[in-house]
């Protein structure tokens, strides 16, 4: 998705099977922006179709565990064959080598692994799954998409093409840097919900409010701390130790009363546009709504789905959102033409069963 919105033009290869034949399409936004071609990929003859799509490609990246696309006969050394200047992104949880390569996983263990979810929690509770935003998209489809760039952007000078290696658990590991910078220093317990960024600090965290809905505060820096004690109207005295990690399970029980005194609006008209650092905490339907988020065009509606629009953003270009998710195997007829099948060609492939058109 990162890519295509970017301008890319993305081939998604689907499995064939009946229900490529469905006429609604996926309301799945990370499928937006790019084209869709069935094959049967246990054929030799879809295959050799793939490989056909891949000597006209910058890159191709699959994920599938370790081994299966050498299976298929579309592994590294096949594809790069192929295309010497292919770059060729893997995409994994535990990357192609190791005792774990081959077990499978979801992003819940990678970031248990690389030291992430150990650290995200209320002290003296469990840890808490970030939904799967850490492994699946940070440390994972992120680290993909700038790999592939990286790796496009080598071979422009060496000519050459070559396999990137994305494992979600290295991804996290390096989204972890700082604390790991933090840990080295003194300044990160091995304790979590007791430090500065993970809700053990009273200026760093989230309250309810009046109304049962939360904002949350980052007032780190002294400026902003001074900004936070005069807009919630606090003794600057009672608050004055702001970075004496002792105090501050007695201060955030005081400041847990004094925001449950104003509902959720009335913070965001004190608070919101100051320097206190200062958002109300909102959902994934109320975000769209938001005057910043609508002065920005963050969100925009395609196909009847809300969705986030491109980012990041460009002075002299722009990234656009052509259409939605189409149907799997919607464009196979386009997408051959496009990449130099022949008419003939694709109707051999037809009536072999290898691909199906609507």
């Amino acid at each position: 998705m990162m890519l295509s919105d970017m301008g890319a033009e993305v081939v998604r290869i689907e499995r064939l099977s009946a229900n490529n034949a469905a006429k609604v399409a996926p309301k799945d936004v990370l499928v937006r922006n790019r084209r869709s071609i069935a094959v049967d990929l246990k054929s030799i003859h879809g295959v050799e179709t793939v490989l056909r799509l891949v000597e006209s490609a910058d890159a191709l990246f699959e994920g599938f565990r370790p081994g299966v696309t050498e299976r298929l006969g579309l592994g590294p050394d096949e594809c790069l064959t192929r295309n010497p200047k292919l770059v060729y992104g893997r995409m994994t949880g535990w990357g192609q080598q190791g005792p774990m390569a081959h077990a499978a996983g979801h992003d819940i263990n990678y970031i248990g692994l690389a030291g992430a979810l150990h650290a995200i929690g209320r002290a003296g509770e469990r840890p808490v799954p970030p939904l799967n935003l850490v492994g699946d998209f940070g440390g994972g489809g992120m680290l993909l998409a700038y790999g592939l760039v990286c790796g496009m952007l080598e071979t422009q000078k060496s000519g050459k093409g070559q396999v990137i290696d994305a494992a979600m658990v290295d991804g996290v590991a390096a989204l972890m840097a700082m604390f790991f910078s933090m840990s080295a220093s003194g300044m990160f317990k091995d304790e979590r919900g007791t430090n500065l960024l993970d809700g053990g600090a009273h200026f760093y965290d989230t309250y309810a409010t009046k109304d049962g809905k939360h904002i949350c505060i980052g007032s780190i820096e002294p400026q902003f701390y001074a900004l936070l004690i005069e807009k919630a109207e606090l003794d600057p005295q009672q608050y004055s130790q702001q970075m004496d990690p002792a105090q501050w399970p007695k201060l955030k029980a005081d400041l847990t009363k004094v925001f449950l005194r104003k509902t959720q609006s009335e913070w965001c008209d004190i608070m919101q546009g100051t320097d206190v650092c200062f958002a109300p905490v909102l959902s994934i339907l109320e975000a769209p709504e938001h005057p910043h988020n609508k002065a920005r065009n963050s969100f925009l509606e395609v196909d009847g789905v809300m969705q986030q629009a491109p980012a990041p953003r460009f002075s002299r270009t722009q990234a656009e959102i052509s259409h939605g998710a189409r149907v799997p195997g919607e464009d196979t007829l386009s997408v051959l033409k496009d990449y130099g099948f022949s008419c003939d060609e694709i109707g051999v492939l037809q009536t072999q069963g290898v691909i199906a058109l609507e």
